[in-house]
């Protein structure tokens, strides 16, 4: 069968690949537009202290965050390298006792049962500032040994390297639905009619406009967000764990090369307005400075914009559209994408191919 992936971000290339290594005939349509979130995205992955208790996103995060080693190691055999990924823990701050162990108790439910988190330990004031130095004095935090990290536009890319080695044949180019009445039957890309069996649409925050000319509504948005990128000189950061303050939305992400991500902003009702305003750089500045002040002799080396694709709550818009035979969605991942992403494509491959995917996905009906 044939299925036409349309959407390159981290959605995109890991449905195009795993549909491929199902035995499926491929094409990926992907056009490159200012904003794409995967080569934005911070890359956290470490969704059990979060705060948000929807159990059904949970159970996707959990799920996604669950499956990297699988991915990562299936990439790895293929020869890949660099994909800047690293289980370096995340540092959930809090700043009293009774903070400290909420964080503890969250994350020793959510993993009950499974051994995702790895140790979850209990972290003093000299500890937390000896694995991540710039911190101002008196945070403790919760320690997640398995919170890791992910450069989104490097494994992206190697997903697509190796869809291609599968076969996937990978255009550029603005695509359009092509369907009957109930169902779909392919796409035009600039003009090129690719007819398909199935349509993977991951689009992120452009999926409204591809589905709305063939009576689809899905309930996804632009949210931007800028995020700034910091260098240390000389400073050997590659081992240093993300930090995650309480309640502000803001992160610190170290990488190799003395690099230090701070973000981000959360901006809704921008629209695709694709610029690094004063305002925003100033709000992940602030953030940044306020929970670490040694960053503040670091130097500036960009700031990326990413428009997150929000959904109309936070889990994901994933599964088969029923009045169109043969679409599958796999979208609205919001500010989870690197996370979920990988997962949601292999979920997205299975449906679009005729499998299941071992797991009840109505909770996240696309076209709720």
């Amino acid at each position: 069968m044939r299925v036409v992936v349309v959407g390159s971000g981290i959605v995109g290339a890991s449905a195009a690949w795993h549909a491929a290594g199902l035995g499926a005939d491929v094409v990926l349509a992907g056009r490159a537009a200012p904003g794409e979130a995967t080569a934005a995205g911070a890359g956290i992955i470490c969704p059990w202290a979060s705060e948000n208790d929807d159990p059904d996103w949970f159970r996707a995060a959990a799920e996604g965050a669950r499956y990297y080693p699988e991915l990562i190691g299936g990439l790895t055999e293929a020869g890949e390298r660099g994909l800047g990924h690293r289980a370096v823990g995340a540092l959930a701050l809090a700043a009293d006792d009774a903070d400290l162990h909420r964080i503890r108790r969250r994350v020793l439910e959510r993993r009950r049962g499974t051994a995702d988190t790895g140790e979850v330990d209990l972290l003093g004031e000299s500890e937390v500032r000896a694995l991540f130095p710039p911190l101002a004095p008196g945070f403790r935090a919760v320690r997640i040994a398995a919170g890791a990290r992910v450069d989104g536009g490097r494994l992206r890319d190697a997903l697509l390297r190796q869809a291609r080695h599968r076969g996937v044949d990978v255009r550029t180019g603005r695509a359009a639905l092509m369907c009957t009445e109930d169902r779909v039957t392919g796409v035009e890309v600039d003009g090129e009619r690719i007819a398909a069996d199935a349509v993977v649409v991951a689009a992120g925050a452009w999926a409204p406009e591809l589905l709305a000319p063939v009576g689809v509504t899905v309930r996804v948005a632009p949210q931007r967000g800028q995020i700034v990128h910091l260098s240390l000189p000389g400073v050997d950061t590659g081992n240093w764990p993300v930090v995650m303050p309480r309640g502000t939305g803001h992160y610190l992400v170290p990488f190799d090369g003395s690099r230090i991500v701070a973000g981000a902003t959360r901006e809704a009702g921008t629209g695709f307005d694709h610029r690094v305003t004063a305002a925003g750089l100033a709000e992940v500045l602030t953030e940044a400075l306020a929970v670490a002040p040694g960053l503040a002799g670091a130097g500036h080396l960009e700031t990326r914009v990413g428009f997150r694709p929000v959904g109309p709550d936070a889990r994901p818009l994933l599964g088969r559209v029923p009045q169109l035979s043969g679409l599958v969605v796999a979208d609205g991942l919001g500010p989870t994408g690197l996370t979920v992403g990988p997962w949601a494509g292999r979920v997205a491959a299975l449906l679009a191919t005729g499998g299941e995917p071992g797991l009840d996905v109505s909770p996240y009906d696309p076209v709720r």
